[in-house]
């Protein structure tokens, strides 16, 4: 499975959102969702001077799909919040893809909110959708809620003292926050609830007093 590349944009399809990316000598067409393709910019790279671009990548591919089906991320916490996206029923790859019209802050905190309105403004997300993605991932996506910045996944905890401290960094180091204020959510998280075990857990618990 393909899930990096790094290489030259040799060709693009604005209709599409899609780029072929030079790597070695092999050229991969990659399908960026549309945040992503709004982000990069690429629909202003001059093929004369192609642009250099890292991304993550998730591959689909399955037997009544067998040709590839290869998607660009910035990060991997762009990649990781699709596939919880496309964990929900009725919603695919492309359909997942299609979506993305909104920063993954603001889609994860319409779906913590059980916000409706907001989630069937999503390219191709109509009411029953938007209610089937709200009532699958509530609860499941408030560490996307908190983003600030760039960020990575972070393992489980099996402590809760390990739980504070990567909860803690990760507010730090990849979601923007000062470590006074990182200090202060988790501990009051933790808490207001003692019980926690999981970064998920724990981040869910930090957005809802947050908010």
């Amino acid at each position: 499975m393909i899930g990096y590349l790094k290489g030259r944009v040799i060709a693009s399809d604005e209709a599409s959102e899609t780029i072929t990316l030079l790597v070695g000598n092999v050229g991969y067409e990659i399908r960026l969702p549309h945040i992503v393709w709004r982000e990069l910019g690429v629909q202003r790279v001059s093929l004369d001077d192609p642009a250099e671009l890292e991304l993550f990548i998730y591959q689909h591919q399955t037997e009544r799909s067998p040709k590839p089906l290869l998607i660009g991320f910035r990060n991997e916490m762009e990649r990781e919040f699709f596939t919880k996206l496309i964990s929900v029923q009725d919603i695919g790859p492309t359909a997942a893809a299609k979506a993305f019209t909104m920063p993954i802050r603001t889609i994860a905190r319409a779906i913590e909110e059980r916000d409706i309105t907001t989630l069937t403004r999503l390219s191709g997300i109509g009411k029953n959708k938007a209610e089937k993605i709200a009532a699958t991932l509530a609860g499941k996506v408030a560490k996307f809620a908190l983003i600030q910045g760039e960020e990575r996944e972070i393992p489980e905890a099996v402590s809760t003292d390990e739980l504070r401290l990567q909860v803690i960094e990760v507010l730090i180091s990849q979601l923007g926050y000062r470590r006074s204020e990182a200090v202060e959510m988790v501990d009051e998280a933790l808490k207001e609830n003692p019980g926690l075990e999981t970064p998920e857990e724990l981040f869910d618990a930090v957005y809802r007093a947050k908010g």
